[in-house]
């Protein structure tokens, strides 16, 4: 497995895609010992997984971080709901935007801090219609095309 220079370990790449961020938080994660072991592999996918809040507790849903070899038996759920950890604040305004304002939280990115702390980065968003999919996807082409001609002209 490759290492990445900026210390991502997972990166959720359809979430600019399907989802207008209105803000980010970055929140801690309880993890076991064999769960950051595999993460220091740089093996997770958390492309599939969001974010629910309950019982003023925030919560990340269906993420995967697949099990560590040489733990054997003392191994984890590879799937298991994991607890993020978050200022009180922060997450009384998370679950008033997904109670009130029927807004998604999702995972962007997960990585490792300055200090070897496993953190996810997640977004308050709201979904994207279809014509804004294809705005985003002009947008995009148009840009890759503008470099390409800035190149070639010079």
């Amino acid at each position: 497995m490759s290492k990445r220079t900026d210390g991502a370990v997972a990166i959720n790449r359809r979430a600019n895609f399907d989802y207008e961020i209105e803000e980010t938080f970055e929140a801690g994660l309880v993890l076991t010992g064999s769960e950051v072991k595999s993460l220091r592999e740089g093996r997770a996918n958390i492309a599939e997984s969001y974010v629910s809040p309950e019982n003023d507790e925030i919560w990340l849903i269906n993420s995967d971080i697949p099990t560590y070899g040489p733990a054997n038996r003392f191994n984890h759920d590879p799937r298991r709901h994991r607890k993020l950890l978050l200022k009180r604040r922060e997450i009384a305004k998370l679950q008033g935007a997904v109670a009130k304002e029927g807004r998604t939280i999702i995972a962007l990115r997960l990585f490792f801090n300055d200090r070897g702390m496993a953190k996810i980065l997640i977004g308050l968003a709201r979904g994207k219609k279809t014509v804004d999919k294809r705005q985003t996807i002009k947008d995009r082409d148009w840009n890759k095309q503008k470099a390409r001609l800035m190149k070639n002209m010079g």
